[in-house]
C-alpha cells in the first residue's frame, strides 16, 4: 500500500482522467510509476557508476570506435 500527497492541480487532472475513462486514480498512478521507474533506476545507476569510476570518453573517440561518420548519410536498413 502506498499513500501519496499530490499538488491540487495534479489531483484534479487525475480525477478528471479517471472520471472520463472509467478507470481508477490508482490505476493511473500505478501506470505512471511503472512507466518511469525504469528511467529512475537507470539514472541512479548512471550516477552511481560515474561516482565510482569517473572516467570520461571523448565523443570523437566513441564515434571512431563505433565507426560512425556523422558527415556521411545514414544507410537504410
Amino acid at each position: 500500500m502506498l499513500a501519496l500527497r499530490l499538488p491540487p492541480e495534479v489531483e484534479k487532472r487525475l480525477d478528471d482522467l479517471a472520471r472520463k475513462t472509467g478507470r481508477t486514480k490508482s490505476f493511473y498512478a500505478r501506470e505512471a510509476i511503472l512507466e518511469h521507474l525504469a528511467d529512475l533506476e537507470d539514472a541512479y545507476l548512471a550516477e552511481q557508476r560515474m561516482r565510482d569510476n569517473p572516467q570520461f570518453v571523448e565523443f570523437e573517440d566513441v564515434l571512431r570506435e563505433l565507426d560512425i561518420d556523422l558527415d556521411r548519410p545514414a544507410q537504410k536498413v
